[in-house]
């Protein structure tokens, strides 16, 4: 179904939109969440740092593929709101085309350099056979992570964030239920949560190009397959930094992980379980900066700028609310809910206090995620790109260094490093943006 999101009720439009694509967000998430949480049921702390640093590196390649992908859903959103028919599906079969490749190059690469990234993550001695088997089993599956992601990206440019939540909620029951089969009933440990991780992103796959079919949603023409070096060449101006962003993001997490794994196997687990639960945490920033993205995208192929403008202002207070409460929440129940992932009290300790500073990020990213998603939409994403890496290379990583360093006893200053990184990507956000429109180009 084909939605134009410029029509009727902005905030109902925005609540429409992003609720779907929260719960799609969520379900994915649920994946790594889960295979952490039944790893931890059946194995020790070596099993959950594997999985934990291969799932890291997995949530990497993933976000670089619906970096890239975003590029397609600007202008397919783009081309919703202009009503242009012919342009959205060469869009479309251009996309297809450009990510088949990109399957195939990326999974071919990864497969051959399995030991490399292992070392290169300062993978803990104990868990460095389970984090192997874990890497080759999901670098496998790539072609199904690139073929979901995509799917998905074309629903979204067309408005419809629906069809992508269905296809995800069946894939997680059965990713849940392999898990169990995998890693409870077969001991299979890391590659049991590797398998069933890649099945279920299959499975969707599946169901998602049977609904296609079935339904008739797009219809694509054998010329729109032909590749068109604009419409490529447009896709990887808008995709192309947002995936760097977003890979320069995760490999800011990943020298986290390094850092935390050098520490010991405790502060491995540790750092590993509350990455897990940021990720779920900062589901609401992410949902709305695709949200902010996609109909700010509309409206601009629409000619409404002043729209792309307020959806940019609703999203941040969406989002910024829902993140103070986070924040004073995970004050209290940090333990309880990463009593949930071990029952080791060490390591529940250690991410306790790394919780409870982190989690001040969700507010800080609810403003700069959603300026990201507008700064997208509005064709500019080198924007996003600055700020991300202006805020890993200057405060990120080496907050993060320096605190593990001086502070060797306790994870909280490290945990700072994150919502310090996000003010300064709040301020070149804001300047940007006021810079941009005092020339009126936003």
């Amino acid at each position: 179904m084909q939605r134009d999101l410029t029509q009727g009720s902005l905030l109902r439009n925005i609540v429409i939109f992003s609720l779907p694509y929260l719960l799609s967000y969520f379900l994915q998430t649920l994946y790594g969440m889960a295979d952490l949480f039944i790893v931890g049921q059946y194995n020790g702390a070596a099993v959950i740092s594997a999985v934990s640093i291969g799932s890291q590196v997995m949530h990497m390649i993933t976000v670089m593929v619906v970096g890239l992908a975003m590029g397609s859903v600007v202008l397919i959103a783009r081309a919703v709101g202009a009503h242009d028919e012919g342009r959205k599906t060469k869009i479309i079969g251009n996309s297809i085309v450009m990510f088949l490749i990109v399957a195939v190059i990326v999974t071919i690469i990864l497969l051959g350099g399995i030991d490399l990234i292992v070392r290169a993550m300062s993978t803990p001695l104990e868990a460095v056979s389970e984090t192997k088997k874990y890497l080759i089993v999901c670098f496998a599956g790539i072609p199904f992570i690139v073929a979901y992601n995509l799917i998905s990206s074309i629903f979204r440019g067309m408005g419809d964030s629906k069809s992508p939540m269905w296809f995800i909620g069946i894939a997680c029951v059965v990713n849940i239920i392999l898990d169990y089969v995998f890693i409870g009933a077969l001991n299979m440990k890391a590659s049991g949560a590797a398998y069933g991780t890649v099945c279920a992103q299959a499975f969707s796959v599946v169901i998602s190009l049977l609904a296609i079919k079935v339904k008739r949603l797009v219809r694509i023409k054998r010329s729109d397959l032909r590749p068109e070096r604009r419409t490529i060449a447009d896709i990887m101006k808008i995709g192309v930094p947002v995936s760097l962003q977003d890979g320069f993001i995760q490999i800011s997490f990943l020298i986290i992980t390094v850092i935390a794994n050098r520490r010991g196997v405790e502060i491995s687990a540790a750092v590993g379980i509350v990455e897990k639960i940021i990720s779920f945490l900062f589901l609401v920033p992410s949902t709305m900066m695709s949200t902010v993205s996609t109909i700010s995208s509309q409206s601009i192929g629409a000619g409404k700028k002043e729209l792309a403008r307020r959806v940019l202002f609703y999203g941040m207070s969406i989002s910024a609310g829902i993140g103070i409460i986070f924040a004073v929440a995970f004050q209290f129940i940090s333990p309880f809910v990463i009593g949930l992932f071990t029952s080791e009290e060490r390591v529940i300790e250690l991410g306790v206090s790394y919780m409870r500073s982190y989690v001040f990020d969700c507010v800080v990213a609810s403003f700069h995620f959603c300026f990201s998603g507008f700064f997208v939409a509005s064709g500019i994403s080198i924007i996003s790109f600055i700020h991300n890496v202006a805020s890993i290379l200057t405060i990120r990583v080496p907050g993060a260094y320096l605190a593990s360093v001086m502070y060797p006893d306790t994870l909280f200053p490290m945990g700072c490093a994150a919502p310090l990184g996000g003010m300064l990507q709040l301020v070149i956000c804001i300047a940007f943006y006021i810079a941009l429109r005092r020339k009126d180009k936003i």
